[in-house]
């Protein structure tokens, strides 16, 4: 074999080489696209409004437990915020307005007196959701949730009903509008219902939260007789005013026994949570509508919770009796035939009361003692 040969053919063999591997980058796959960058999707803002501090151990210590809870179920869904202690007029509606600002698309405003501000607030931002505890206003992107709370304090009467020994109780009270006064009335009722005899004596501080008020009020109560109490106020401080005077009470709001173990009876504890899940899943699923909703315990947005051990196996009867009445149906706390307690009849026998005639409530019925306030 020549020298010529044998290079024409490694010649070929090279040629050959070359032209396999470029037949070889032509049948490569092209390289994948890119993928398109996922587009974040940014959580819910939402702000609670709070007329106490959160560590009072009542009613916005509760709306702040039902805030977490919810928060918790929803993760990185939604985010939220809170301002403790607002007063309820201008400066209302000026931190309203900041937390709007501030990016907020849901406001919930957890006190009666944020009622004005709330609807001046939601006029002027019809993209917002504005949400208002136990008022009565409404529009297209306000609604209000209220717990029925006079059937706690309907259970606590019965209680009370059963242990007091001088057959007169004591409420300290807030502020004389129908929520408060529906609370005094269903008290009393329940008392009634297991013990005609039971009278009741109020006490107004003019205040949701004031403990020096609240302990004042509390001991003229007791040194009228009363010797079980009740209170729509916020703090800890008639049940731990009761104690010293080896008195009875409740907790109000939230689960208070460990505040006053001797003089606590149960508490009337509230559940925030079953609305605020509602309300952010409504949201996120664009379900939001602007309805009233009104739960007690039948709903579990409230109950009698922790009764005292000690307790009389009857009084226990009777309470949870009357609890799971509520529950079915078939206790209903306002109940016709109602006397106030000038004697006039406000609802006739057998009638049922509606969440209008609820909503109205301007009267002590039978057995509560003295008048009405008027005004705030």
């Amino acid at each position: 074999m020549t020298r010529s040969f044998t290079r024409k053919l490694a010649l070929g063999a090279i040629v050959l080489g070359a032209t396999l591997a470029a037949c070889a980058k032509k049948e490569e796959a092209p390289p994948a696209p890119a993928a398109a960058p996922v587009a974040k999707v940014e959580p819910l803002k939402a702000a609670f409004v709070y007329v106490g501090p959160v560590g009072d151990s009542g009613w916005s210590f509760s709306h702040d437990l039902g805030r977490k809870n919810a928060l918790a179920k929803f993760g990185d869904k939604v985010t939220t915020t809170f301002v403790e202690k607002v007063p309820e007029g201008p400066d209302a509606e000026r931190v309203i307005r900041d937390l709007v600002a501030q990016g907020n698309k849901v406001v919930f405003a957890t006190s009666f007196g944020f009622m004005d501000a709330m609807v001046k607030v939601a006029k002027d931002h019809p993209d917002v959701y504005f949400e208002h505890a136990t008022g009565y206003k409404t529009a297209d992107n306000l609604r209000v949730y209220e717990a029925r709370f006079y059937e706690g304090a309907y259970l606590a009467g019965v209680v009370a009903g059963k242990m007091t020994k001088t057959n007169t109780l004591g409420f300290v009270a807030s502020f004389p509008i129908p929520e408060v006064l529906r609370n005094i009335n269903a008290f009393t009722l329940g008392a009634q219902s297991v013990n005609p005899k039971v009278k009741t004596r109020v006490v107004w501080i003019n205040s949701w939260f004031d403990p020096p008020k609240e302990t004042e009020a509390a001991q003229s109560l007791m040194n009228q007789g009363a010797d079980v109490l009740l209170q729509n106020t916020d703090s800890t401080a008639v049940l731990q005013a009761a104690e010293r005077n080896g008195k009875f009470a409740f907790g109000w709001d939230s689960d208070m026994s460990a505040f006053a173990p001797k003089a606590h009876l149960g508490s009337v504890a509230l559940n925030w949570t079953v609305y605020y899940e509602k309300s952010f899943g409504e949201i996120l699923e664009k379900s939001w509508k602007p309805e009233v909703t009104k739960w007690g315990v039948k709903e579990g947005m409230l109950d009698f919770v922790k009764p005292a051990a000690f307790l009389p196996e009857d009084t226990k009867k009777a309470v949870e009796t009357a609890r799971e009445g509520l529950k079915t149906g078939t206790v209903a706390v306002f109940k016709g035939p109602v006397v106030d307690n000038t004697g006039k009849e406000v609802l006739a026998k057998d009638v049922v009361a509606d969440d209008a005639w609820k909503g109205a409530i301007n009267f002590y019925v039978k057995g509560v003692e003295g008048k009405v306030p008027s005004g705030k």
